[in-house]
């Protein structure tokens, strides 16, 4: 069987994808996916073993540079590489207007979800067939549901994976503690970040052990610069690839994280993971895997009002 999977971001939604594949996987050994991906996130399909090809498709840049993009046959070459197979089903994951249209253009039974389930309701009229699926379910969950109403077939609702296969022999040109920390400290929305003044408390007291920082734009190296500056266990990572992130974190003793995309990629990891909620609902987009925990603030304030002993507490079950 030959499916077409529309999901094509964010960071998350991307990781939440891939335990609908396991499930699939367990029943139709022999599936294989095509999957429709924004082009920053498409290391991540190769690493399950169901994925055979990885369509990337940058919408963001159409949407910036639409006259440009035309120009240069955009949705022409889109076209091209979606109907080089006639697949059996196409699903729709994504749930959007942009994703049911790239639905639209390829060959075969589009499937997603139903006007009640869906994010935007005008998508599910693109789709031949429609599913009702909770949206008070965990993001993981729903797919899991969508994906097994459209194969029929049943999954292990306290069983997760997520299957993630990836070589990490690769060296990077970093040397790597033998033991250390992540600090994921990056997010987009202001809400979600965690103050500086409370990662330097963490730093502080945990200056017996390196805390590697990632940073994926100018203000947040600046941050992390400033951090190192501080603290002599402090170490700042150079501009990493996803799968350069994804070694570092599988090999990290545990990994602290606001609510960001690559916190549900150490959880993916199986990595132990302390994740930081203020405004958003951990039991809808929350980490999910083994050793994760959920720290969420009391009240909502402009930042993530966590105390950093309650923080402490908890990595020292896993150093």
């Amino acid at each position: 069987m030959k499916i077409l999977l529309i999901k094509m971001s964010s960071l998350g939604d991307v990781i939440h994808t891939l335990p609908a594949l396991s499930d699939a996987q367990k029943i139709i050994p022999s599936i294989q996916f095509d999957w429709v991906v924004e082009p920053a996130f498409s290391e991540i399909p190769a690493w399950h073993p169901v994925v055979n090809k990885i369509i990337p498709v940058n919408l963001r840049y159409f949407k910036k540079h639409p006259i440009e993009a035309l120009k240069k046959k955009f949705i022409f070459d889109l076209y091209q590489q979606i109907n080089q197979t006639n697949y059996d089903l196409i699903i729709d994951a994504q749930g959007l207007l942009k994703s049911a249209v790239i639905a639209k253009l390829a060959k075969g039974v589009r499937c997603g979800y139903d006007k009640n389930s869906i994010k935007e309701k005008w998508a599910s009229y693109f789709y031949d067939q429609k599913y009702t699926v909770s949206k008070e379910l965990h993001a993981i969950s729903r797919i899991r549901e969508l994906f097994s109403k459209i194969l029929n077939h049943d999954f292990e609702k306290n069983k997760l994976d997520y299957g993630i296969n990836f070589n990490q022999t690769k060296q990077l040109e970093i040397h790597l503690p033998k033991k250390y920390i992540v600090f994921l400290h990056a997010t987009t929305w202001p809400t979600k970040h965690y103050s500086e003044k409370n990662w330097e408390i963490l730093l502080k007291r945990l200056n017996n052990i390196p805390i590697l920082l990632p940073w994926g734009n100018f203000t947040e190296k600046l941050r992390a610069e400033n951090f190192t500056k501080k603290f002599s266990n402090a170490i700042l990572l150079p501009k990493l690839t996803i799968a350069e992130m994804a070694f570092v974190l599988k090999n990290a003793c545990v990994v602290v994280a606001v609510d960001t995309g690559l916190g549900h990629l150490s959880a993916a990891l199986l990595t132990p993971t302390i994740s930081l909620y203020g405004p958003t609902d951990p039991k809808k987009v929350g980490t999910v895997g083994e050793n994760q925990v959920h720290l969420v603030a009391a009240t909502q304030t402009d930042q993530v009002n966590i105390d950093p002993e309650h923080i402490l507490e908890k990595i020292k079950n896993f150093i």
